[in-house]
């Protein structure tokens, strides 16, 4: 008997076929996205004004019958909920239902493709060799995906219109599938040449050398990529992820240029050094005082407070071609800080891009001196940090806070965008921590639109959750500043919760004359607006009872009910951004679940409530 003919080669169209499916749902979900911000804007451009009368005596047109016209809504707001706030509680981890489908879906999608076109390549039988080769040849495919979701400045975000931070999630996903792929393949290999001296493959093939070395390294990377080790040993993923991610795309090229498919790896290096050049061009141009060697070089270096023992703020000027949104986060270099000179932290600014809310000690009290300062400062502004010490990075930076000193600092940025709060009738900011450095400035900038008349918002609810009481110093200016100039018409309610121990003397905080004293030891009083309360906050019956307000009575306080022209309806717009921890955003989600944003609600005239979660994370 001869022996069997040797199993066919994959076929090369495959990975072509698999990548114009891919491009087909990124261009369908950019759509969606891109559409969803042009429509936002036209519908805001739209709404007609009303006065701050009308607006006071404005009665709801939605009276609590039902209408069929809503149904549109209705689906819109089950698939947000299913989607978005329906999860799996893995202890402090929660996975959507979003991102469960997406995750079966892509597997579902690699083995499709894997398996697909067996028939046209003759393979009428079980062979692993055949099936493994595929399986191989479709992980390389997949190799610049897995790399572009992973860097900073990708063009998957440029199309889709959705950030970098959300499209981590994919970039763990497609890794881990594709690593998944490769065990088949190299397992399948070796199952193939068991009749073979394994040893003498390893000493005589070197791209057999090559592949293992990179499953290998893949493998490693996995591992401290796993949310329990990168949580707690962050610095450790991060020099691990950028030798393992090295290794594994050279070996992973030489590898495949056996089979004649090293093309499917070359991209990855062209996207990573695309990033890598977009972050230079920036750091360089942000930087330019300290990359030019200019003799005002110092004037760019950053100071460091420690607040108390768990955060340090960070004051830097703000480099003359950096501008940013509220909202968004600025990666801080630090060499003498950092134990890698180009070790880079992302942080959210805590401060906003106007002159509105400068800080009033500039505005008073300033002698001839004092008054060039000041000058300076509303050109250049300032970029403000508040970090959350943990470990590491962050911990090296609280022991030269301590010491009130300076620091050499590279800005590389801004990254990220919220969304636009002056689109909706009723915005609800909630904080938990450090979270604050991402909900204040949105919460400020809310209160600039409806001064410029750019916001169409009513309502602003304003929430933190603090240890200690203390901390509201942290904000207290700030506060002032957005009581005085929040506009008649625009309904404000700002409540700080201390979780930690109760608010001595709450009294003694209120200033009744709104004018903080500047040199009594009591300079960072609140507004008599802001409410101080001890405890936990009960977000179930804020956010409910805020929902049932908007339904029906919220427009004797101003909400504005917008009459979207496309389905002939009054609808309200509620916007909820949470910025905190994991437990603070899984009470919210669980808040505005059914019925609360359920159809009935929505039929019965209630608001659309769209929510937005910035969960404190790592890059």
């Amino acid at each position: 008997m001869g022996s069997p003919p040797p199993p066919p080669s994959p076929t090369l169209t495959t990975p072509e076929q698999a990548w114009f499916s891919l491009c087909i749902f990124f261009a369908v979900v950019g759509i969606f996205q891109w559409g969803s911000v042009l429509h936002s804007k036209v519908v805001k451009q739209r709404r007609p004004r009303k006065s701050p009368d009308e607006e006071s005596t404005h009665t709801s047109s939605t009276n609590g019958g039902r209408s069929l016209a809503r149904l549109p809504i209705v689906a819109v707001n089950v698939f947000r909920v299913v989607a978005f706030r329906w999860t799996l509680e893995f202890g402090t981890y929660d996975l959507k239902v979003a991102d469960i489908f997406l995750t079966l879906t892509y597997v579902a999608f690699l083995l499709g493709w894997t398996f697909e076109g067996a028939e046209k390549d003759g393979v009428t039988r079980l062979n692993i060799g055949y099936w493994s080769g595929r399986a191989g040849l479709l992980a390389a495919s997949q190799f610049p995906l897995v790399t572009a979701l992973g860097t900073k400045n990708n063009v998957v975000s440029f199309v889709t219109g959705v950030g970098y931070e959300k499209l981590n999630f994919l970039h763990r996903v497609t890794a881990r599938s594709c690593f998944l792929l490769l065990l088949f393949h190299a397992g399948g290999k070796i199952y193939e040449a068991e009749s073979f001296d394994i040893v003498k493959l390893l000493l005589e093939k070197r791209f057999i050398r090559l592949g293992l070395t990179a499953v290998v390294s893949l493998t490693i990377l996995l591992i401290v990529s796993l949310r329990a080790i990168r949580s707690r040993v962050y610095e450790l993923f991060f020099y691990t992820h950028f030798v393992a991610v090295f290794i594994f795309l050279i070996g992973a090229y030489f590898h495949t240029r056996h089979a004649n498919a090293s093309y499917w790896i070359w991209p990855s290096f062209m996207f990573w050094a695309l990033d890598r050049f977009v972050r230079v061009a920036r750091v360089v141009l942000c930087n330019h005082l300290y990359c030019g060697f200019s003799r005002r070089a110092r004037l760019q270096d950053a100071t460091t407070e420690l607040l108390c023992d768990d955060f340090v703020r960070v004051t830097v000027r703000r480099p003359a071609h950096f501008q940013w949104s509220p909202g968004q986060t600025a990666y801080l270099i630090m060499p003498s800080v950092s134990a890698f000179p180009l070790e880079a932290h992302p942080f959210s600014i805590s401060s906003i891009d106007s002159t509105l809310f400068r800080p009033r000690a500039r505005d008073e009290h300033s002698t001839s001196g004092e008054a060039k300062e000041t000058a300076e400062t509303a050109h250049w502004k300032e970029l403000v940090f508040i970090i959350n010490v943990r470990g590491g990075f962050t911990k090296r930076l609280k022991e030269i806070a301590a010491q009130s000193t300076t620091v050499k600092l590279f800005i590389d940025g801004p990254y990220g965008c919220a969304p636009d709060m002056g689109a909706y009738d009723t915005s609800i900011l909630i904080a938990g921590g450090s979270g604050i450095t991402y909900t204040l400035p949105v919460f400020l900038n809310v209160i600039e639109a409806a001064r410029k008349g750019s916001s169409q918002c009513r309502r602003v609810v304003f929430i933190w959750a603090v240890r200690d009481a203390s901390h509201v110093q942290w904000i207290s200016d700030a506060l002032y500043r957005a009581s005085a100039l929040t506009p008649t018409w625009l309904n404000v309610s700002i409540r700080i919760f201390a979780t930690r121990g109760g608010i001595p003397f709450s009294e003694s905080l209120v200033d009744p004359e709104q004018t903080p004293d500047k040199e009594g030891s009591q300079n960072w009083m609140v507004p008599p607006s802001v409410r101080l309360e001890n405890g936990r906050p009960d977000l179930k019956a804020i956010l409910h009872g805020e929902v049932n307000t908007a339904s029906g009575s919220m427009a004797v306080t101003g909400v504005y009910f917008a009459r979207l022209s496309v389905l002939g309806l009054w609808l309200v717009l509620t916007m909820c951004l949470v910025c905190g921890s994991q437990s603070l955003a899984r009470s919210v989600r669980r808040a505005l679940r059914f019925p609360v944003s359920g159809p009935h609600s929505i039929l019965s005239g209630g608001p659309s409530v769209t929510l937005h979660v910035e969960s404190f994370g790592y890059a």
